[in-house]
């Protein structure tokens, strides 16, 4: 075990192998890549370097797995496996929330958080495991019996992405296992560890060897494995958070095998501050929707329209709230925005602001590059259509103030995207909040709240933003099937 890991050593034991039915390995091929902390770019631990042929070992152990773990448990079984994982997770949070730091850099409170709301999913698919009903359907003649079934599609590819190492694993794997689904897990290059910390956990818990298969690779290889699970036939769905480029890859990968796919994109979300909104709670809403994981969250507010009659006002409220922010090591105390991270992130960041800037916008506040990958809250004004930052995704702590005059307009220009993710709404007027929530093209809104996702509500996109909900009760949809049964007697 590397020696930067031996803190860990509850959660990891073996160190960063890779996980494959039921053992730690290393890759077929024997090489490994580095994991690095984005603040100070140290070495956290090198990693296993898996490729095609482990992840082919990996599909058939999560194939042979199946029909054991989905037939000869049941509901109870899985469910009771769940709550024991909770358990663990809990008493385990300040590592798992320490590696979780390390790795991808968010401060730790907030990384604590991300435990707790990992956790959240395999406390509410405990429950869920036993209550996947079937239909029993009135027959058109005498004699015959109609049923409705649900059964586990099969072997599903988890792809997971790094600014929620953790919690976009448990959000799928829950309701995938919970069912009786096995899994085949690739996380992202830049944070493997919490997905084997994840993994072993789950063994800890009762998780028999092939049903949980982890598989950590760096982005020469990603391409690769992510093919071969998308075309494999003994791959029956795939589940993926990340960006609309890769999904769209993989969708079309996984064509030739019509199999179940499942995405998560990008996001572009809107926030809107009406006239009557209470000022300081918009403010409040959206720091805590612009700026957790310092902005590196698909449903972050990415584009704030703001009245043109209360801007000033709102911009000098949400300036001060800024201010208050403390950026750099996560591990350290009052941190409240880590890195981002990577560089790439940090060159792209830069590149949306300059060509706002030469297009006449005005930066407030922030702007500039601070240690290693970390950046500066930036507070940025007068965004006008023909600057990039007014479309693209910023996936950064930047604030960008779209002004507005008319409702209609607005609500066109937020929908006048191919993403639709998320959106917000700030206003006290309930026939406004009514016409906005119902014309605006996304799959959640929060309403006079920055924060709404949690485990007992359904996570999705439209358009361009995926395909599928996760979470509540349908996040058992996307990991099950009917099939009809007509009985004569």
């Amino acid at each position: 075990m590397p020696s930067s890991l031996k803190q860990f050593s509850s959660i990891l034991p073996r160190g960063s192998l890779a996980y494959i039915n039921g053992n730690w390995a290393e890759s077929r091929s024997r090489s490994v890549f580095p994991v690095n902390n984005p603040f100070n770019n140290e070495l956290v631990a090198p990693t296993v370097n898996c490729d095609v042929d482990d992840a082919k070992l990996a599909v058939e152990s999560a194939r042979n797995a199946f029909a054991k773990w989905s037939r000869e448990t049941t509901a109870r079984d899985r469910s009771a496996i769940l709550s024991r994982w909770f358990r663990i997770i809990e008493r385990e949070k300040d590592n798992l929330a320490k590696l979780l730091t390390l790795e991808q850099g968010k401060p730790l409170a907030e990384a604590k958080g991300e435990i707790d709301y990992s956790n959240s999913f395999l406390d509410w698919y405990a429950g869920e495991a036993r209550r996947v009903y079937g239909q029993v359907v009135p027959a058109p003649v005498l004699n015959r019996e109609h049923l409705h079934i649900r059964e586990p599609i099969g072997v599903v590819a988890l792809i997971t992405p790094w600014n929620f190492p953790t919690a976009m694993i448990a959000r799928k794997a829950a309701a995938a296992l919970s069912v009786g689904c096995t899994l085949v897990i690739k996380p992202a290059e830049d944070t493997p560890l919490s997905a084997l910390a994840f993994a072993q956990t789950g063994e800890e818990a009762g998780i028999p060897k092939g049903v949980i298969n982890v598989l950590p690779s760096d982005r020469s290889n990603s391409a690769s494995i992510g093919r071969y699970l998308c075309e494999s036939t003994d791959v029956d769905a795939i589940s993926f958070t990340g960006s609309t480029a890769v999904g769209k890859i993989l969708l079309s990968q996984s064509a030739s095998t019509v199999k179940r796919v499942c995405l998560e994109l990008g996001g572009n979300a809107p926030l809107f501050v009406f006239p009557s909104a209470d000022l300081d709670n918009a403010v409040k809403g959206t720091m805590a929707s612009k700026f957790r994981g310092s902005g590196q969250t698909c449903v972050s507010a990415n584009r704030l329209f703001v009245h043109s009659s209360i801007s000033k006002q709102f911009v000098e409220k949400l300036k001060t709230a800024m201010s208050s922010l403390k950026t750099g090591n996560g591990l350290e105390n009052g941190t409240t925005q880590g890195p981002l991270i990577n560089d790439r992130a940090v060159a792209k960041t830069e590149e949306l602001l300059k060509d706002a800037t030469d297009k006449g916008a005005k930066i407030v506040l922030g702007g500039s590059r601070g240690i290693g990958c970390c950046f500066e809250p930036t507070l940025i004004t007068g965004i006008t259509p023909d600057m990039r930052i007014a479309h693209e995704e910023i996936f950064a702590p930047v604030a960008a103030i779209h002004e507005f005059d008319d409702e209609t307009e607005v609500v066109g220009r937020a929908n006048s995207t191919r993403s639709g993710l998320a959106g917000y709404v700030f206003s006290k007027d309930q026939s406004q909040i009514y016409r906005v929530t119902r014309s605006l093209q996304v799959g959640m809104i929060g309403v006079n709240e920055g924060i709404m996702s949690c485990a007992e509500a359904a996570f999705g996109g439209v358009k361009e933003s995926g395909l599928g909900r996760e979470g509540a009760g349908q996040g058992i949809d996307e990991f099950t099937q009917w099939k009809y049964i007509c009985q004569q007697h």
